[in-house]
């Protein structure tokens, strides 16, 4: 059997450069692991992940507490400025102590930067394409003689995976 070719070309995700450099960075100032970054909308609640994103968690000096800072829109930023100890006592409830000290509040323009707007929601995911009708055919001739729906359906994806990519 030939030894599998990778289709990366030497290429890696962005993701697995990063991840060691930032749990480094957040374990020597007492953060294990990113949670407020990564996981927003669970941390702060839906309302607020809706208008607001955070950006930057700073340290001065070596005193214990961080600021974390909060990206919004001019309209929203009195709404948060209301909410401010609620967001610190659920971002502190998530690490279990007091790591957040301080909340800033920073605003952008109502239409944004870049793109004419300020989006807070996370980018939609795409459907992934049809499948070619004859891999597709092939992958169902393959997984035919399984009698268990759930695993035949789970074969055919497998087979369809691994037509398509011997054939690109």
């Amino acid at each position: 059997m030939a030894p599998r070719q990778t289709t990366t070309y030497g290429f890696k995700q962005t993701a697995s450069l990063l991840t060691s450099r930032i749990r480094k960075a957040s374990e020597s100032r007492g953060f294990a692991v990113s949670r407020v970054l990564v996981h927003w909308e669970e941390v702060a609640g839906p309302e607020i992940a809706a208008i607001a994103r955070p950006v930057d968690i700073s340290y001065k000096g070596k005193k214990f507490g961080a600021t974390l800072t909060l990206l919004t829109t001019g309209a929203n930023a009195p709404m948060l400025e209301m909410q401010k100890h609620r967001i610190r006592e659920r971002v502190n409830a998530t690490y279990g102590y007091e790591a957040i000290s301080h909340i800033r509040i920073t605003q952008t323009a109502p239409t944004g930067f870049a793109d004419g707007q300020a989006s807070f929601a996370p980018a939609p995911r795409k459907a992934p394409p049809p499948p070619d009708p004859v891999i597709a055919r092939e992958a169902s001739e393959t997984a035919s003689g399984v009698a268990d729906d759930g695993l035949r359906h789970a074969l055919e994806a497998l087979a369809q995976n691994v037509l398509t990519k011997s054939r690109s």
